[in-house]
């Protein structure tokens, strides 16, 4: 098991775009699987490449009560979104210590790069839809306190670091 070390905030690197895999490798898979241990170390239900600085886009859902249930993805990009919204309590290990509630689409389609190398178009209800557009967007560059309003946002990264 490898648990690898988180980038903190305010670090540049979670405020960049991570690059597209080409292809299903050793190292991809090495990766994921470290992706993999790390989130199960943290208790979290998903887990984006940059947020370790690596800036690949491959993340690592897991949202089940039970555990177990990775969906390993590269290259994720949401297809399509309800119109029908849900609010959840996010956080992230890379500002510690504070959370917010998001709305987003309830329901997600998403078409990425499974571990076996072919194209797979997934959609995700709930707590995995909500998982899978927080890590989606760790790779575009935004954490989820930049869907709050300017008020909230700087009110949460002052808590942060008082915690700090």
């Amino acid at each position: 098991m490898v648990v690898r070390k988180l980038l903190t905030w305010p670090d540049p690197r979670l405020k960049q775009e991570a690059q597209p895999v080409e292809k299903i490798n050793n190292n991809i898979e090495k990766t994921w699987l470290d992706l993999t241990d790390t989130m199960e170390a943290l208790s979290c239900v998903g887990l984006a490449c940059n947020q370790l600085g690596i800036m690949s886009r491959l993340v690592v859902v897991d949202a089940s009560t039970s555990r177990g249930q990775f969906v390993l993805m590269a290259n994720p990009e949401i297809l399509q979104v309800s119109k029908e919204m849900t609010e959840h309590i996010e956080a992230s290990p890379n500002l510690p210590g504070v959370s917010a509630a998001i709305k987003r689409p309830k329901k997600v389609t998403v078409k990425y790069l499974g571990k076996d190398g072919i194209i797979v178009r997934s959609d995700f209800e709930g707590l995995w839809a909500t998982s899978v557009q927080h890590q989606i967007d760790h790779l575009n560059g935004i954490m989820y306190f930049d869907r709050l309003s300017s008020l909230k946002r700087d009110m949460l990264i002052r808590r942060a670091k008082k915690i700090k």
